[in-house]
């Protein structure tokens, strides 16, 4: 991305790279940078006030339930694993974790969710939706019992939309899911 930069704006030397936030390694989508410093500082102020809203696709071997649901759990970590766990009530060194999600289409084997993040956890999707016994594709870690071809799991950041700090426009950023990978397409071309 400095690269980038470098050559798109012809910056002599260092380019500044700031990041707002971060993505699981295993997972696709868009992840936003700060050109300058005080972008990086406003990006961050819209982010802890919760005023960037996250969009992430999530595809499931099971049938939810319910098309539309609420979670809500308490996830505490164990660094030590580096995973997440999802508890009904508050246990100690837990933060309270919500998320929704909706059923966008169905294949013959799988589900494709919409996910709307209200709180930023460790793991959080991948927590919340294993607690309800529909890990994610791919994710081992999660319960899911084979890994993906790629090592990834198909878990995907689609977009991220907030209003520009400066010039108040609505900016919306969407990023396709891997443009490589079967089920992604399938379910790209069932919508």
């Amino acid at each position: 991305v400095k690269e980038y930069l470098k050559k798109k704006y012809n910056k002599p030397g260092n380019v500044f790279l700031g990041v707002t936030h971060r993505i699981d390694r295993p997972v696709s989508g868009v992840v936003l940078f700060a050109r300058t410093g005080k972008a990086l500082t406003r990006l961050n102020k819209l982010f802890s006030n919760k005023e960037i809203k996250k969009t992430y696709w999530a595809i499931v071997k099971k049938f939810p339930q319910k098309k539309y649901a609420k979670l809500q759990n308490y996830i505490s970590r164990n660094t030590e694993k580096n995973k997440s766990f999802a508890h009904q009530k508050e246990v100690n060194n837990s933060k309270l974790a919500i998320m929704s999600y909706k059923t966008i289409t169905e294949s013959d084997n799988y589900s494709l969710l919409e996910i709307d993040l209200e709180t930023g956890r460790h793991h959080q999707i991948r927590c919340q939706l294993s607690a309800i016994d529909m890990p994610i594709k791919g994710d081992l870690k999660y319960g899911y019992p084979r890994s993906n071809r790629n090592g990834g799991i198909s878990l995907h950041a689609r977009r991220i939309e907030f209003i520009h700090p400066v010039n108040k426009n609505n900016i919306i950023i969407e990023a396709n899911p891997p443009a490589d990978d079967k089920l992604w397409k399938t379910f790209q071309e069932m919508m």
